[in-house]
């Protein structure tokens, strides 16, 4: 690792090196005060264009989130969070260690030392299972990096084994009636109406702290285009993580009310500015107090949307409306994530086996293929549905011979125990009417009922 003396007293360093296509190249930095800046130039030089498996860990790391960084893998937000993680649980460890010298032992200890790590910082509880387990994915990802561009031969977290598990604990979620005993204990202004926001529409934490007063639509509808995230310090206001959570979803009257009131009181509040300047890390730390007051387990901010998602479902609302609510990407996430908030799942299925026998239909289709199903049946109806849409719908009692005029969330929990409301809904526009029980049967108004049920 040579380093030359100039004339004007200063260093330099110069040597040769293999780029990444096998070709010897020379290198030549000049103006270093002293021999040890030289040295360590071409140390760092080679650790980081150097392509070799003898590549410090430390650089290896850099290397590997610069590259998601510049091929735009990862959000901006993501980055800073493994930069964070990196710095504090895997370089510490394996600091300037070349990666062909890490073994699966070097693995088992780092382990175990990011497991003490974990009860220093928490010493009652430690890090969570399924927090080891991302933190071994990190360092198992960085492996595969290297293996792929470094030569390394073999990864070594796989041979070592995880840590952790992948499947978090039972959600915790507070009942309404839980939530108002909360709620009233909640002594300051912003963090109660902070907290109905995040109870009465089901929105992330990132999109609430994002949100400003001219997001509150007067037809009752709140907008959500953007995500609050704090980046190395910083307070950054960004565009949502998918499409689908870009979206309008009405929310109820007294909760635009409360936002009025509350934007009111805010002196020289501008339409564009943030309703609420602090951070998560107040929310979840207003919670424990709170919650402590009104007697309740504390949950996380984001059990609070997990809880606004079973009121929704104990409601009877159908999952393709928590869905669309909520934001998610796909039918499927809300599925996997809340399956098992909804009522007689058995009933369901049974029906649906009865469906196949009756069909012919054998594959497994996902919810997605069902709603594109169900479109195009109802895109068969379209006729109908036009003549329908405006009708009101009856609920006629077989054995009382009452008939009830209802609304379409009215329907939708009758029916729903069954069936899916919408194929309800599109056996109702195609026969004219539905018989949800020997009871009930449903119908619109301008086409009446058969004379069977009368």
């Amino acid at each position: 690792m040579p380093a030359y003396k100039e004339k004007n007293k200063t260093w330099s360093a110069k040597f040769k090196y293999k780029d990444w296509m096998g070709q010897t190249k020379q290198k030549t930095k000049r103006g270093f005060a002293r021999k040890k800046d030289a040295e360590q130039f071409e140390a760092d030089f080679k650790a980081k264009y150097v392509h070799s498996a003898n590549i410090p860990f430390s650089a290896l790391a850099d290397n590997y989130l610069e590259d998601l960084v510049s091929n735009g893998k990862i959000a901006i937000t993501t980055a800073a969070r493994k930069k964070q993680t990196f710095s504090v649980l895997l370089t510490p460890f394996f600091e300037r260690k070349p990666i062909n010298e890490i073994d699966e032992l070097d693995v088992l200890n780092w382990q175990t030392w990011v497991r003490q790590q974990g009860f220093e910082r928490k010493p009652d509880i430690g890090y969570a299972p399924t927090y080891l387990k991302s933190i071994n994915n990190e360092l198992s990802a960085i492996m595969n990096y290297a293996c792929r561009y470094y030569k390394l031969p073999y990864n070594p977290c796989q041979r070592a084994g995880s840590m952790g598990k992948s499947t978090a604990e039972a959600m915790q979620i507070w009942t309404l009636d839980q939530f108002e005993q909360f709620i009233a204990h909640a002594d300051k202004s912003g963090a109660r109406v902070a907290f109905d926001i995040l109870f009465w529409t089901g929105i992330r934490e990132g999109e609430l702290l994002a949100l400003t007063p001219a997001d509150f639509l007067p037809d009752m509808q709140l907008n959500i285009d953007k995500n609050f995230a704090v980046v190395g310090g910083e307070h950054i206001i960004k565009t949502p993580k998918n499409d689908p959570s870009i979206r309008c979803i009405a929310i109820p009257d007294f909760l635009y009310k409360e936002v009025q009131e509350y934007s009111q009181s805010l002196y020289g509040l501008e339409p564009t500015d943030r309703l609420f300047m602090f951070t998560g890390s107040f929310l979840q730390k207003e919670i424990k107090r709170i919650a402590q007051k009104a007697g309740l387990e504390p949950i996380r901010v984001h059990d609070i949307r997990h809880s606004h998602a079973s009121l929704l479902i104990d409601m009877g609302f159908n999952i393709l409306m928590v869905s669309e609510r909520l934001g998610h990407k796909s039918v499927q996430t809300t599925w996997n994530t809340y399956a098992h908030l909804y009522p007689d799942k058995g009933r369901q299925i049974a029906y649906g086996l009865q469906e196949a026998k009756a069909t012919g239909i054998t594959e497994n289709k996902t919810a997605e293929d069902q709603v594109i199903s169900l479109l195009g049946e109802i895109q068969k109806m379209l006729p109908n549905y036009s003549a329908c849409e405006n009708d009101d719908i009856i609920q006629w009692d077989r054995q009382k011979k009452e008939k009830t005029v209802v609304d379409r969330q009215v329907f939708d929990r009758a029916v729903s125990s069954s069936i899916f409301p919408e194929e309800a809904f599109v056996i109702m526009l195609k026969d004219g009417y539905y018989e949800a029980s020997d009871e009930t049967v449903f119908c619109f108004s301008s086409r009446g009922l058969p004379v069977k049920y009368l």
